[in-house]
């Protein structure tokens, strides 16, 4: 059952813009609950997750559910006016599961298994944790599944997140019986697939199959791949089933979960954005990033993404630090605001915290929220209770989409999972990094970028890395091109099929015929090496000897390296191909040309290098302009409308005082 098609249902019950944030009452008493609900109306909260991790508060022995505290909070939250987006707490079964089901623990890759005492502790693979969960989902969704303050459900917590993968026993045969679906039962096939034949690694029967344990030396990548993708779908699994017992009980309220986008690690977003009602996303400010602006903006684009530009919820992210980094840097004055009205200015139609008042113990007591320890006379609360009205000022933004980028970026999970796998001719060549730089380039530039999975009707199609191409992405792409659309394509890409066995033929593999051209060699680059180029460009980490075919034009060489006097960036017709990674600099000079070329649309005046503009609009002809600036001076966009928070007319050119966000209803709507 994939996610509703209707966007209208999906959202009918919940208000918005949503504002507000994860609730824990199973921390406080009483009184405090009474004094929390009264503060989230001062603050305009009309939303709170609630029950994410409170598993133990509701069934504190087995079978022994007590929902009378959930009740008391649903009431005062229901008789205030706050919606609650219910959640399953099955990301933190209780110590009397753990306890009960020792063998549902997760273990790791070298045979130890995962103590009980913090959350995700389990096995996805495990019976006992999948029935425990079914039955504490469902006596939840039957509990509450009308209850008119239950507008929206969210199921567990960051799949994937401590627990990714298990080793123990029962996922050991979880994942030969998954191998067995994969393969048609044929175990030759498999074999031929991982290539088995290197170091005589061939298995003669299924039993002999086992997940990628820690061993003496290097696996089989065909292996560690497919191991990947089961451990994916174990979770996904997981998530479908309660799910699927939600629907049951609660028609017409959407589903979600929240995923963690922006941290490119174990979960194939592309596939879990088919199976929620509405995406949602926690993000987390990388605090001593000096990009960390640009880094929100790839989150946000990356969700909208994966909701197919329809509105999507930012389901976490902080009032100020958070507790988990090396080094947890505080929020300047104004950040909070900034970071979360351009979230909205991204296509969110929601915006909740972590959390709504600040733990006194445990882990997350130095996890910022909404009401910090010292209370109400705090920058902090202040500031939040002042974004709240803010967003509350919004409300006609609600149901408004971003129009399609000109540009987008191809993201592939699958090739990120290839290239990160040991054994390739350099470390840093990495999927994240180098697709980050090229995002970060963009919203430098203030040019507007989707990300997808596939190509589209984009006019420019960036693809800075796909070291791990499939028959079916190669045709698209190769259909893209037919069509007219622009493609630009990265280093070191088209060489591996999915089970990263090298593509027949000279390299670039999948991708030779399409780009018109040969990889004689790949030459990677010391730490801190870079190569220049004939246009002033620098590569840095990577370089190749590149041999073009006929009509293929070399537009720029390299001028010294290792592959000095070869090309460095070749063009057949529409489509380019680069021989090394640009560096940043490099990015900010040849992205405008290649957009130019492509009939993209221009930034806004004003817009980039620390100014974002962002458009929302509607059907009907109506549009939001959004202006954040990141910047410590003032900055001018030009633009005419009505500026919505405060009420002021712009008559051609609006100014953004420094650090803080404009948003223009334009054509005095």
């Amino acid at each position: 059952m994939p996610r509703s098609d209707h966007p209208h249902l999906a959202w009918s019950r919940i208000p918005r813009p949503a504002y507000g944030a994860d609730y824990n009452p199973e921390q406080w008493d009483k009184a405090t609950w009474k004094d929390d609900v009264r503060l989230m109306r001062e603050a305009n909260v009309n939303l709170v997750t609630l029950g994410v991790f409170a598993w133990s508060w509701i069934e504190p022995k087995p079978d022994a559910f007590d929902f009378s505290g959930l009740d008391e909070v649903i009431a005062l939250l229901h008789e205030s006016g706050i919606a609650a987006n219910l959640a399953t707490p099955t990301a933190a079964p209780p110590l009397w599961f753990s306890h009960a089901y020792p063998e549902a623990l997760p273990v790791t890759a070298d045979g130890r298994t995962l103590a009980p005492g913090s959350r995700q502790a389990y096995c996805p693979s495990s019976p006992a944790y999948r029935e425990r969960a079914a039955l504490v989902t469902r006596r939840l969704a039957e509990r509450y599944g009308d209850h008119p303050a239950v507008v929206m459900w969210h199921i567990n917590n960051e799949y994937a997140n401590a627990n990714a993968h298990c080793w123990c026993p029962t996922s050991a045969d979880a994942f030969r019986n998954w191998l067995r679906t994969t393969y048609g039962n044929d175990l030759d096939a498999l074999n031929d697939q991982w290539g088995t034949a290197v170091w005589g690694m061939q298995y003669s029967a299924w039993e002999h199959v086992i997940p990628p344990r820690t061993s003496t030396s290097s696996l089989s990548p065909g292996l560690w791949l497919d191991f990947y993708r089961f451990s994916d779908a174990e979770h996904l699994a997981c998530f479908r089933a309660e799910r699927d017992i939600v629907r049951a009980h609660s028609p017409g309220r959407p589903v979600t979960t929240n995923f963690m986008a922006s941290a490119l690690r174990w979960s194939d977003y592309w596939r879990w954005a088919r199976e929620v009602d509405i995406v949602s996303n926690d993000h987390y400010l990388p605090s001593e990033d000096p990009n960390r602006a640009a880094d929100l903006a790839f989150a946000a684009d990356l969700t909208r993404g994966l909701a197919d530009g329809r509105p999507w919820m930012l389901m976490e992210h902080s009032t100020s630090a958070v507790q988990w980094q090396p080094r947890n840097i505080a929020k300047a004055p104004g950040e909070m605001a900034r970071n979360t009205l351009t979230h909205l200015a991204r296509g969110a139609d929601g915006v909740l915290f972590f959390q709504w008042r600040q733990s006194a113990y445990g882990p997350e007591k130095w996890h910022s929220a909404m009401l910090p320890h010292s209370g109400e006379d705090t920058r902090i609360w202040r500031e939040a209770k002042a974004l709240g009205n803010t967003v509350a000022g919004l409300a006609d933004i609600a149901g408004s989409t971003c129009p399609p980028a000109d540009i987008a970026l191809l993201l592939d999970y699958e090739a990120m999972w290839a290239l990160q796998l040991p054994h390739r001719p350099s470390s840093d060549m990495t999927y994240s990094s180098i697709l980050r730089d090229w995002h970060r380039a963009l919203w430098s530039l203030g040019l507007p970028c989707d990300l997808v999975p596939v190509p589209g009707e984009q006019r420019l199609l960036l693809v800075p890395s796909l070291y791990a191409l499939s028959t079916d992405t190669a045709r698209a792409l190769e259909d893209y091109a037919a069509r007219g659309g622009h493609l630009v394509v990265g280093p070191f890409s088209g060489l591996v099929d999915p089970h990263d066995r090298i593509h027949p033929g000279p390299y670039p593999g999948a991708l030779r015929d399409l780009l018109g051209l040969r990889v004689d060699e790949y030459l990677p680059l010391a730490a801190g090496e870079s190569v220049g180029l004939d246009d002033d460009s620098t590569g840095h980490l990577w370089a190749e000897r590149v041999l073009p075919d006929p009509g293929t034009e070399v537009e720029s060489r390299f001028v010294d390296g290792p592959a000095q006097g070869g090309p460095a960036v070749l063009r057949r017709g529409n489509i380019r191909y680069l021989a090394t990674r640009p560096d940043i600099s490099s990015l900010l000079r040849l992205l405008p040309q290649w957009a130019a070329q492509a009939d993209c649309a221009t930034p806004l005046q004003g817009a980039g290098h620390g100014v974002e503009v962002m458009r929302r609009s509607t059907p009907d002809g109506k549009t939001w302009l959004f202006a954040v600036n990141h910047t410590s001076n003032p900055a001018q966009v030009a633009t005419t409308g009505v500026e919505v928070i405060s009420g002021a007319l712009s008559p051609g050119v609006i100014t953004i005082p420094a650090g803080e966000v404009a948003v223009l209803a334009e054509g005095h709507q």
